[in-house]
């Protein structure tokens, strides 16, 4: 698995155990009915769309963790290029267990995979920039771990993980604090405070701003929201690498390569995840 920080065993344990508890509950009773409880099986899971796989470890653990008797084969790794026609993993043993897990599986492999290949094409569109593509929070509640990591798989960085891991503001947080100076200053304050060590990112919308956190100072990242192009260059020649910059806000496949010829570090886009067609997977009896 990828070194990611939000990515443990008992964090992948809990989810698959919250997965099977909202999808299987006290059974599953089709194929306890149908199927009597000896019979054997064996599936491979058809990938039917061209695309970037991801989930494929996870499949193995949910198979695993429902039953540790099923035999798992996988054929290919996380984050390569399929085709349609590809097989991802074989999987062997009790049948009643391949079916009862065969939905979660494929809804987690099918969205992972969605969102690792639409981040893979729009990472490709700016790889000839200094540009680094990033996701953000907007997240399917209680999937982020699995979106983020997809993220990760296509290509793509993550930025904060939840609401506890940086400081960013926005805004709002700015409006209500009563200006940047002041949002800055009571927020270094309460880091010092609680002895948090937590990187600070302050969102600007007018070059007034930029201009008003490079005088204040004592932050790490600076965010440019809603810029237009001229407006963010000027933004770029401004900070002159002093902070890494982000752009965000809005920014879509036709404008990203755009945005990356400002000169910008990083580019946050929601639509890695809130936008994203799954891509077509199935588990199929062989």
């Amino acid at each position: 698995m990828k070194n990611l920080p939000y990515l443990t065993e008992s964090s992948i344990r809990q989810f698959i155990e919250r997965a099977l508890l909202e999808d299987v509950g006290p059974g599953d009773y089709s194929s306890l009915a149908s199927i009597p409880s000896d019979t054997q099986g064996q599936a491979q899971l058809l990938i039917k769309e061209d695309g970037i796989i991801a989930g494929l470890q996870l499949a193995e653990k949910i198979f695993k963790q429902f039953d540790p008797t099923l035999e798992v084969n996988l054929l290919l790794e996380d984050g390569v290029a399929v085709k349609s026609g590809d097989i991802g993993l074989t999987v062997k043993g009790k049948a009643s267990s391949i079916l009862t897990t065969e939905r979660l599986i494929l809804n987690c492999m099918q969205r992972m995979s969605g969102i690792a290949t639409k981040t893979n094409q729009l990472a490709q569109l700016i790889a000839h920039t200094k540009a680094k593509l990033m996701d953000t929070r907007k997240t399917t509640p209680n999937f982020r771990m699995m979106e983020k990591w997809a993220v990760v798989l296509g290509g793509g960085l993550n930025h904060r993980y939840a609401l506890y891991d940086m400081v960013m503001l926005k805004d709002n947080h700015i409006d209500f604090a009563g200006g940047i100076e002041k949002a800055i200053h009571a927020t270094q304050q309460y880091l010092r405070d609680n002895r948090l060590h937590l990187k600070i990112e302050v969102e600007t919308r007018t070059l007034d701003e930029v201009e008003e956190v490079l005088r204040v100072g004592g932050i790490d990242y600076i965010m440019l929201d809603n810029m237009d192009y001229e407006t963010m260059r000027k933004a770029v020649d401004l900070v002159n690498g002093r902070f890494p910059l982000e752009a965000s806000g809005g920014i879509t496949e036709l404008t990203l390569k755009d945005v990356a010829e400002c000169g910008v570090d990083y580019i946050s886009v929601g639509a890695l995840t809130h936008q994203v067609k799954s891509l077509d997977i199935s588990l199929k009896a062989i």
